[in-house]
């Protein structure tokens, strides 16, 4: 038996998913995006919300109990997404609000001098003897506990202990007497 089409997308029995949204989508998407722009005040989200919607009807053309609703269905779906856009943009405004100022960004001139003390460190860490150097390096660089870079360099604790200070008391003198 074959059945006959209807022009009606919302004839469930007639129409798959795929058709049946593609119909609805070229009639009522402009009316959708007007309501949602209504709504929450931004055009792209606004598109954002009814094109969700659609999506969203897609996904449950199956378990639509009444394919006659379904322009409701997509009103009420816009609706809805519309309130949690505005409840999301309210709490994003109320963290934001509690935020702190950002602090002013540094000058040219900071941050010029900022590279040159750090191309001054690199050159005195190149200096270094190379326990001294790699000790340093993995306490202040990657942040390592004394057990885990003795471990690294194959060391006991008491050593890298030594190579730090060492380390640390040839950069004071390397650095100070560059100042």
């Amino acid at each position: 038996m074959i059945k006959l089409r209807s022009s009606d997308p919302t004839d469930a029995g007639l129409w798959d998913a795929d058709e049946a949204v593609t119909e609805l989508f070229r009639a009522h998407y402009p009316a959708l995006v007007r309501l949602a722009l209504l709504l929450c005040g931004d055009a792209s989200r606004a598109e954002e919300l009814a094109q969700d919607a659609y999506v969203q009807l897609h996904a449950r053309w199956k378990h639509l109990r009444d394919a006659d609703k379904a322009l409701a269905y997509l009103r009420q779906s816009v609706v809805n997404r519309s309130r949690s856009a505005h409840r999301h943009r309210a709490v994003v405004s109320q963290y934001l609000a509690a935020q702190p100022p950002p602090a002013p960004a540094p000058s040219a001139e900071h941050g010029a001098l900022d590279l040159l003390a750090q191309a001054s460190m690199i050159e005195a860490l190149g200096g270094l003897p190379g326990r001294q150097r790699e000790a340093l390096i993995l306490r202040y660089y990657l942040d390592l506990s004394e057990a885990d870079i003795a471990v690294a360099m194959g060391v006991s604790r008491g050593a890298v202990k030594s190579h730090t200070a060492r380390g640390i008391a040839a950069l004071r003198q390397s650095l100070g007497a560059a100042s």
